[in-house]
This record gives structure tokens, C-alpha cells and sequence, in this order.
């Protein structure tokens, strides 16, 4: 069994996959934690729980942003995200006795065949989670609904779900590239 991660300090999507394809999907929340030392607590604790049912032995994460993008995150935010993926990682290796892999999202994406419309006018988060939407229907995506504002009282997909899908699509890349 395979555990697919999205690893960011603020949610880490997962996503399990067995011999036979997708299995189950999901969100650790680590908004209300500060510090990465408490965050990392609370993936470990919460991957532990994932392990219990889906025993895994093979963790694949997606591989850290190379180089800076003006327009997109700061240095320092690669950094911290950096350093906070390698922690995970080390938990899984370390703490859960995984094998731990990364995978590029570009390598990824073309792998599953997902292919990002450049000059639509959604964004590149949206059109991966509509695509995995479609390839697992089973799926039911977390929602809230608005409490105020213009929209109050309309249903909204949580942001979580965009971590999910991109620890679906690293780990359909995966299970498809071991097939």
C-alpha cells in the first residue's frame, strides 16, 4: 500500500493507493497548530492513524519547488516549506519505517495524463481538482457553508480539497509508473 502526501505547513492532503488503484483520500488540518514542531507532531500522529487502517510501506511525496517564481511564494516561504517537507519526510522514514519517494508535479501530471489549460481562465488548482473529481466520482468532497457575505448560505468545496487532489494525482503517478 502506497500514502501519497501534499505536504504544506498549513494542510497536508493524502491520498492511499493498493495493487488495485485508489483506496481512500483526505486532509490532515494544520491550521490551528503553530510552530513546525507542533504541526509536525500532528501529521505524525494523524499518518499514524491513517497506517493503522491502510497499512502502508511507501510514502510518496511531491518534490520540492526548485526556484523561485516571482508573482508566486517567497523565498522564504520555499524555504519553510522546504525544511517542513523534509521533516515529514523524516517521520515517515524515521517514525513509520516508510520508504520515502518524491515526484515531480509536471512528471506527475503528464503521467496521469492531466493536462493544464495555460490560457483558460481557471486556475491551474481548479482544473486539478476537477479533473480528479471526475476520475474518482466516488469521491465526496469536503464542504462548508457560508455564514456571511454575498454568498451566505451557498455551499462551497473546502480549500483542503485542492491538497487532496494534488496527493491524488502524485499518487495515481505513482501507482500508474509502478504498474
Amino acid at each position: 500500500m502506497v500514502l501519497a502526501l501534499d505536504i504544506s505547513t498549513s494542510c497536508t492532503g493524502w491520498c492511499v493507493f493498493d495493487e488495485n488503484g485508489f483506496r481512500d483520500i483526505g486532509f490532515i488540518d494544520l491550521s490551528k497548530y503553530t510552530g513546525m514542531y507542533e504541526k509536525a507532531g500532528r501529521v505524525k500522529s494523524e499518518l499514524l492513524k491513517i497506517m493503522i487502517d491502510y497499512p502502508y510501506e511507501k510514502v510518496v511525496v511531491e518534490e520540492n519547488l526548485q526556484a523561485f517564481r516571482p508573482g508566486l511564494s517567497s523565498a522564504k516561504t520555499l524555504m519553510t516549506l522546504a525544511q517542513f517537507n523534509g521533516v515529514v519526510r523524516w517521520i515517515c522514514h524515521s517514525d513509520l519505517n516508510a520508504d520515502v519517494e518524491s515526484i515531480n508535479v509536471n512528471t506527475a501530471r503528464k503521467t496521469v495524463g492531466l493536462k493544464i489549460d495555460k490560457k483558460s481562465k481557471k486556475k491551474t488548482k481548479d482544473q486539478v481538482l476537477e479533473w480528479v473529481a471526475e476520475q474518482e466520482q466516488s469521491v465526496v468532497w469536503p464542504k462548508k457553508i457560508l455564514k456571511s457575505g454575498p454568498n451566505k448560505g451557498k455551499e462551497r468545496l473546502l480549500e483542503q480539497c485542492f491538497d487532496m487532489a494534488d496527493a491524488y494525482v502524485i499518487g495515481k503517478s505513482h501507482f500508474l509508473l509502478k504498474k
